[in-house]
């Protein structure tokens, strides 16, 4: 056993319960958990050998190191079952007292390093026709949000338009970048616009970092370099006005918005004193009452500065099931707050952002 697969035995919320383990403490109201994935072997097969699939192994390389990514490969041995299996996905949500998850994809498979049109389509088609397929099977256990090739930004536009309207899905799911160009830059318009016409719920979850090779020991790529792409995602939405001109979209943030929303008085005094900072119709933290954060921040003190500065209206229950860096249990993280808050936050936050009204309380 590794020294880090041992800290894992010790922190009893690294990783989700066995069916046959004792049920975590439940919350008393409907749980709906917005960040969890899934993984979709057939994708690895369209991708295999292909120029996209080389240069997103190198980069994976170059942002976690050779370590982590032995580490994550043996955490796979334990956690594949429950990223492609449904039955051990609803025992294990029995067990933590979640009654629904949003799932989505996992992020080594967005590939937007392929630079083959019927490639990329053939990538999204198989990740949204198996999320849509396990979301009927369970329908009332399971909700998903879809995938893009965002690389193409009008392949992506059709895409979103296909995955909500056609397949049912609440969204899409994208990262912070694409081949290092900020999703904000103009040439996602297309995408933007679509989700704006929709009303679309868009999960922004980053994978890996632009720093590179400062951050790939230590697991840093992803402990500092995924919150850090969060907020300079954000951040840009908002100074390049993308938020303004896209009133419509939804997004919800993962790993609470990372380090944004608790700097985010830094962001307004820019706005107030420096002329290229100005690019936004209202001060930032205006904007923050317009996103959605997931509450995967670990420590209550840390979920209350985000209600704070966002609304507890504005944060939605996030495990980011089954991977190591997930919190697995939501009642002692909401255990401080008032019941008001913890009802908003373990649902109904997610049931009205989502249009999952109909469900049935379980």
């Amino acid at each position: 056993m590794t020294s880090g697969d041992a800290l894992l035995h010790r922190c009893s919320n690294a990783m989700p319960p066995d069916a046959a383990g004792k049920p975590r403490k439940r919350l008393g109201h409907r749980t709906i958990d917005v960040h969890c994935h899934i993984f979709v072997p057939e994708v690895q097969g369209i991708v295999a050998g292909s120029a996209g699939q080389r240069s997103d192994a190198a980069a994976l390389l170059r942002t976690f190191g050779e370590r982590s990514l032995a580490v994550n490969a043996a955490q796979l041995e334990t956690i594949g079952p429950k990223l492609t299996t449904v039955e051990a996905r609803l025992a294990d949500m029995d067990a933590m007292g979640v009654d629904m998850q949003v799932i989505s994809v996992s992020p080594t498979q967005y590939f937007y390093t392929v630079d083959e049109p019927d490639m990329a389509e053939a990538v999204v088609s198989s990740v949204n026709d198996r999320i849509a397929e396990t979301v009927a099977g369970h329908p009332n256990r399971l909700s998903g949000f879809g995938t893009v090739s965002l690389q193409y930004p009008d392949r992506a536009a059709a895409q979103l338009d296909h995955a909500v309207r056609r397949l049912g899905l609440c969204g899409v799911e994208i990262s912070t970048h694409v081949d290092g160009v900020d999703i904000s830059d103009r040439r996602f318009d297309p995408f933007w616009s679509r989700a704006d016409e929709l009303g679309a719920v868009v999960f922004l979850h980053p994978w890996g970092t632009t720093v590179g090779d400062r951050l790939n020991r230590h697991y840093l790529g992803n402990t500092v370099g995924q919150p850090m792409e969060t907020a300079i995602a954000l951040s840009n939405l908002i100074f390049d006005g993308t938020l303004d001109r896209h009133p419509g979209v939804k997004i919800v943030a993962a790993h609470g918005g990372g380090y944004l929303p608790l700097y985010i008085n830094r962001s307004d005094h820019a706005f107030a004193h420096r002329p290229e900072a100005c690019g936004c119709a209202l001060p930032p933290s205006a904007y923050l009452r317009r996103i959605w954060f997931d509450s995967l921040v670990y420590e209550s003190d840390h979920l209350r500065r985000l209600i704070d500065v966002a609304g507890a209206s504005q944060v939605v229950l996030g495990t980011d099931y089954p991977f190591d860096m997930g919190h697995y249990e939501p009642a002692s993280l909401l255990s401080a707050f008032d019941d008001e808050t913890v009802a908003a936050i373990s649902g109904g936050n997610a049931a009205a952002l989502l249009g999952l009204h109909a469900e049935a309380h379980r």
